[in-house]
């Protein structure tokens, strides 16, 4: 699905964005009750409700699946850890081709508890990657690597730039791609040659903003035009590169959890239209 030129790409709602306040079941319906056409629901989420129930909700509804979060997060402190960690990501892919997801999203991952060995860990998560890509492929889901802000790469995850996640792409082959989170990559003095660079490997655009001041590095993300992303401009970079899907609204934040999430979906709808 694909919107007009100049108009922000259809909305999904990652279910994040609602998380404290609704299940899946209520997310899929809120979507449908308020013409919101994908949603893209997160493991515990799809657990909860049950894979193949979720499945069928969603199919029911009429919604595609943006994503599925997530995969990843390989590095770990021995060898079963490391394994528990791919047995993990082959369980997701699954789950991603189950429920025909447009990628399964795949973060780095922090530091072994105790270590300090950052090159290590980025080896693990190449390693990991490198096992499981085979199945993915085989299963034609796309497994889309979401860099991170730096600011947490001690604790959720050593793949930081968008550069170092193209790297891997370039390294590993087919079945990669790219979920280029607006909030991690708006800072990055080479976000316009790295989005170029990524072409038609974009496989998922999440939005919202950059709070100033941001009274939570990670839990207090603003709804799209509330901060200092110029999200209209990093899309604009995004389909000049053959990025033609979606922008998926993942929200982070303590105070929007809050909210209730009815009203969360109206206000979504119009900073969708204005802002994205």
């Amino acid at each position: 699905m694909s919107a007009p030129e100049g108009a922000p790409g259809p909305l999904s709602l990652n279910t994040a964005t609602v998380r404290d306040q609704w299940n899946l079941a209520q997310a899929i319906e809120g979507c449908a009750r308020h013409g919101i056409p994908g949603i893209s629901p997160w493991r515990d989420k799809v657990a909860a409700l049950g894979l193949a129930q979720a499945a069928r909700h969603i199919r029911d509804a009429g919604l595609f699946v943006s994503g599925l979060c997530r995969g990843g997060a390989f590095p770990a402190a021995d060898a079963t850890g490391r394994r528990a960690a791919i047995d993990d990501n082959l369980r997701a892919i699954e789950e991603a081709h189950a429920l025909g997801a447009r990628c399964l999203v795949v973060l780095g991952g922090g530091l072994p508890p105790g270590s300090k060995d950052l090159p290590g860990a980025r080896a693990m998560f190449h390693d990991g990657l490198a096992e499981v890509l085979p199945v993915a492929r085989a299963a034609g889901v796309t497994l889309a690597l979401e860099p991170l802000h730096p600011m947490t790469c001690a604790d959720r995850s050593v793949l930081t730039t968008l550069a170092q996640a193209l790297d891997l792409c370039d390294a590993l082959g087919d079945g990669l791609g790219i979920a280029l989170d607006v909030y991690h990559v708006w800072w990055d003095p080479m976000l316009a040659q790295q989005v170029a660079r990524a072409g038609r490997r974009i496989a998922a655009f999440h939005v919202c903003d950059w709070l100033v001041p941001t009274t939570d590095l990670v839990f207090d993300r603003g709804m799209p035009g509330d901060g200092v992303i110029d999200i209209p401009a990093i899309r604009a970079m995004a389909e000049a590169a053959g990025y033609a899907g979606c922008c998926e609204l993942e929200l982070l934040s303590r105070r929007w959890w809050q909210e209730d999430p009815d009203q969360v979906l109206l206000r979504a709808k119009a900073a969708h239209a204005a802002a994205c």
